[in-house]
């Protein structure tokens, strides 16, 4: 047991101002108790002949590769646009300049 007493949980309820019943108290020192338990654990596992991992299976891209295909020119583009001017896409403000 990593001993996480009611008296600790009730400091960090205090810091992070959560109001906690007595109840509360005593059920989240056992809650707390299990999980640092369960983590001491974990870290017995890993130790230094165990390689670090980002992830557990091999990440592979499964994209096509980028290829630069046709490429419409500004002319193209605006060909079918409501409105341009100056070889850009013209279009109402939407923000007031005062």
């Amino acid at each position: 047991m990593s001993e996480i007493s009611r008296a600790d949980v009730e400091h960090l309820a205090t810091l992070a101002h959560i109001a906690m019943t007595d109840a509360e108290l005593e059920k989240m020192a056992g809650e707390l108790d299990v999980i640092v338990d369960s983590v001491k654990k974990v870290s017995e596992a890993a130790g230094a002949d165990v390689p670090a991992t980002s992830h557990p299976l091999p990440l592979t891209n499964v994209f096509r590769e980028d290829v630069v295909g046709h490429v419409f020119t500004a002319e193209q583009a605006l060909s079918n646009a409501p409105d341009a001017e100056e070889s850009r896409f013209k279009v109402p403000a939407i923000l007031d300049e005062e």
